[in-house]
């Protein structure tokens, strides 16, 4: 505890005495080691998230852009990401080099909630086909997330120091974040803090009306650490969160409590035979599940305790003039306690406590290479192998007990006599080539094999009473699931392409064309082994998860053109993206969970002297292909408009924004079941579907010093 309470203040302590030192204006250069990159098919964001106007606490709005990047609506600031209609689990999120696995349930505690906006640097999104050394134990695509470089003294300065100071206001849900982050360096040491404070209360819809369960409050501490030789660089970077309550509108309960402390070392080197980069991580979390407001009432308390840890390193060779060899070797560590105490005077849940995991883990090896080959000016290749063993176990369960759990009793005997221990091997397989037909026009296209093995979650939740089943799901659907330990890895093989055509300069006009198709063997979909039904006769579903094969298939396009350059009305351009994806089980051609239907996105923008403006324009179509065994809702079309500008001063920034400009009433297509206002207006008639913000005035202001 002792040990606890040190890292929870060391952050303050920092930051008091980096702000009483002396703010000298910083001349400072940034010291990276950087490998050589080749990505087909990965659609990449060329502008750092420092530089986009501040209008988010969640970095589902600094992600937004990516036109391959969409999500399901959970908390306020920890929504699932989706890439092509695949979701979750399926996506690597690498969080400075770190591998964090959600330790919940429902998924409330997901990887990116765990990431404010003000500390990250550069945000990427590899779509469909990427390459061995960035994937693994994955069969959607890549997120990376990184922080700020450190910033070293220069140009003989002694010392150097650097601030920010950032805050926003969002009218809507009485939304406040702020961030406060300081740094003091030399030629050689750097030491850094960053703080942030996330809170905001439930938004109002299109009509005003309170959308409930969607409050949340957060708070991040992060200390970073660095120094620099010739051709070497460490940072140790220590983290601190508190989540004391977060609200989920399609969930049967809430986040009361989420306590996560992690340590990311990570060390490159530049050698004369080539660049080395390792790197150590653990997190430590501590969550909990249950009823913190009346928005959403009951009593049941269900705790968590997850610990990620890993390693990394991977170096790469340049072999002659042509070609790069990449290898390396990855581990990761997941163990995982998932427990629901019993509550006094239950019935129903006690006497004893509900045991769903026990000392569960999930350990993954792995080790490839790649090699990345410049044939010409016109052709380039990567080609990359990789191995991935994932084992996975659980100790023994107990259900609740008692004569009204003789259920989940049969159920926790049947699993406790049962297999818990499974080993996977998965090799997957990347094949990607660029050809630059001119100087005009060039095609990116490739063949990839990748693999997920199923989650804890996935294999070991056993539970087979309506009430257990319905406290494990993270699709937002108010139905409820039931693991099977005989899944079998899922096995993705795609293609795709990227026709890319630009002005000779690629300064006026640039036009993307991405086809893709994945046929998913395997694939971890459920089968409906019962209903049961909620007030006035609503049927849910009981699932369990099944191995099924799947195939998504769609398109995408971006586009972005100049328009005016002069004097008068500065610089103007309109940026553009468009994405149709389907999915569908191959059995049957049902249409599967959680698809996005057709959009547009369009954003004229101009900037003249310290002034940016935009107008923002969003059409998203009706979703009609829902999947009928979860009992998915259909979504009506909707065009929302958002408006912004700013100011920029030397060391200043003031945003100014509206979103959903018209107040328009809208359905989220991927917000799942409005379970928290079904319930609080009495549980009459169907659940429908989560509503989307209404208007928000927006005002953020930044400081650097």
């Amino acid at each position: 505890m002792k040990q606890a309470i040190r890292m929870k203040h060391l952050p303050y302590a920092v930051a008091v005495a980096i702000s009483v030192m002396n703010c000298n204006r910083l001349y400072a250069e940034e010291a990276t080691v950087k490998l050589p990159e080749v990505v087909v098919d990965a659609k990449k964001d060329s502008e750092p998230v420092r530089a986009r106007p501040l209008n988010s606490a969640d970095m589902v709005e600094v992600l937004a852009a990516e036109g391959s990047l969409q999500f399901y609506q959970s908390g306020g600031v920890s929504a699932l990401p989706v890439i092509r209609g695949l979701n979750d689990d399926r996506i690597k999120i690498l969080v400075d080099g770190a591998e964090v696995t959600a330790a919940c349930g429902n998924h409330m505690n997901s990887p990116l909630s765990y990431v404010a906006p003000a500390t990250v640097a550069n945000a990427s999104v590899l779509a469909g086909i990427t390459p061995v050394s960035q994937g693994g134990d994955s069969i959607a695509g890549t997120i990376l997330l990184n922080s700020p470089a450190p910033a070293f003294a220069g140009n003989g300065e002694m010392l150097v120091t650097q601030g920010r100071f950032s805050s926003l206001y969002r009218s809507n849900n009485n939304a406040f974040s702020t961030a406060l982050s300081a740094s003091v360096a030399n030629d050689s040491l750097s030491l850094g803090f960053t703080g942030t404070i996330d809170r905001a209360g439930s938004y109002e819809d299109g009509r005003g009306n309170k959308v409930r369960s969607t409050q949340f409050d957060r708070r991040t501490q992060t200390v970073n650490f660095a120094a620099r030789g010739e051709d070497q660089l460490l940072i140790v970077k220590l983290t601190h969160q508190d989540v004391p309550f977060q609200g989920y509108v399609n969930q049967y309960m809430d986040l009361i409590n989420n306590q996560s402390d992690a340590i990311n070392i990570g060390y490159s080197r530049t050698f004369a035979w080539g660049d080395l980069d390792t790197r150590m991580y653990w997190q430590n979390v501590n969550h909990e599940m249950g009823f913190f407001s009346n928005e959403k009432t009951g009593t049941m308390p269900m705790k968590t305790k997850g610990e990620d840890m890993g390693y990394s390193i991977k170096a790469a060779l340049p072999l002659d003039a042509i070609h790069t060899l990449r290898i390396g070797n990855e581990a990761h560590r997941q163990k995982l306690d998932d427990f629901w105490p019993a509550v006094p005077g239950s019935m129903m849940m006690g006497p004893q406590t509900y045991v769903n995991i026990n000392n569960g883990r999930r350990d993954r090896l792995a080790v490839y290479a790649e090699v990345a080959s410049s044939w010409s000016t016109q052709w380039s290749t990567l080609v990359g192998l990789r191995e991935d063993v994932v084992h996975t176990s659980t100790g023994e369960v107990q259900s609740y007990g008692g004569m009204m759990n003789a259920t989940d009793n049969a159920a926790a005997q049947a699993f406790n006599a049962g297999n818990r221990s499974r080993t996977d091997q998965n090799i997957d397989v990347t094949a990607m080539a660029t050809y630059i037909a001119s100087n005009t026009a060039s095609v990116d296209f490739g063949y990839a094999r990748k693999n997920r093995a199923p989650s804890l979650y996935e294999r070991y939740s056993w539970g087979r009473g309506t009430m257990a089943m319905t406290m494990i799901g993270w699709f937002g659907d108010a139905n409820g699931y039931v693991g099977d330990p005989d899944l079998k890895p899922e096995t993705a093989n795609t293609i795709s392409a990227t026709l890319n055509l630009h002005d000779a300069a690629q300064a006026q006009w640039e036009l993307k064309l991405t086809p893709y198709y994945t046929y998913v063997q395997d694939y971890i979909g459920v089968n409906r082994i019962g209903t049961f039904n909620l007030a006035s006769g609503v049927p849910r579903a009981l699932l369990q998860f099944q191995n099924q094969d799947a195939q998504f298939y769609g398109v995408e396009a971006a586009f972005k053109r100049s328009l005016w350059d002069n004097a008068r009305f500065g610089q103007g351009r309109v940026i553009g993206s468009l994405g149709w994806t389907r999915g569908e089980r191959v059995s049957n051609g049902d249409d599967l969970y959680h698809i996005m239907p057709l959009q547009f996105k369009a954003l004229l923008e101009q900037r003249i002297g310290a002034w940016s403006n935009a107008v923002d324009l969003q059409l998203v179509d009706s979703k009609t292909a829902v999947d009928s065994v979860r009992f998915e809702s259909k979504t009506a079309g909707y065009t929302l408009v958002n408006l912004r500008t700013g100011y920029q001063w030397k060391k200043a920034r003031l945003d100014l924004g509206v979103t959903n400009l018209f107040d328009k009433f809208y359905y989220l297509p991927l917000g799942g079941a409005d379970y928290a206002n079904w319930n609080a207006n009495g549980g009459q008639g169907a659940i429908g579907p989560v509503a989307g913000m209404g208007r928000s005035v927006n005002v953020g202001l930044s400081v650097d010093f």
